[in-house]
């Protein structure tokens, strides 16, 4: 509920602006749906991110692995779990007592490496266009 509210708040913010950045104009052909704001949102947070791209890397894993690597609380790191779980990025597999999770689809890895060429390529201009004015 709490995404498709984000998600028609945004359309509407969206409809009432003419450009989206002083120097870009909006595409006007581009559809905005709620759910690719929540796939967006997932793939915001750094700790997600970086989640996202462990997990890429090495696999699925518990909990407890996941607690460690990000050398962050267990439910800080349930909360980022459970987000990027809403935002359909990745699935929990439980296994007795404890909950494996994974990559929700292999699309995510090819994803996650077609952001880092780009980020390689117009880091300096993404930079600009984001700076605060």
């Amino acid at each position: 509920m709490r995404a498709a509210l984000g998600a028609a708040r945004f359309v509407q913010l969206r409809r009432s602006q003419t450009r989206c950045h002083r120097y870009m104009p909006m595409m006007p052909s581009v559809t905005v749906t709620g759910e690719a704001v929540a796939m967006f949102r997932g793939l915001a947070d750094p700790t997600r991110l970086a989640v996202l791209q462990h997990l890429a890397a090495h696999g699925e894993h518990r909990v407890t692995d996941l607690v460690e690597q990000a050398g962050l609380a267990r439910s800080t790191v349930s909360g980022h779990l459970a987000c990027l779980r809403d935002c359909g990025l990745v699935q929990p597999c439980p296994d007795g007592c404890a909950k494996y999770y994974s990559l929700a689809r292999p699309e995510l890895i090819d994803l996650l490496r077609a952001a880092e060429g780009l980020l390689a390529a117009a880091s300096h201009a993404i930079a600009w266009v984001c700076s605060p004015d």
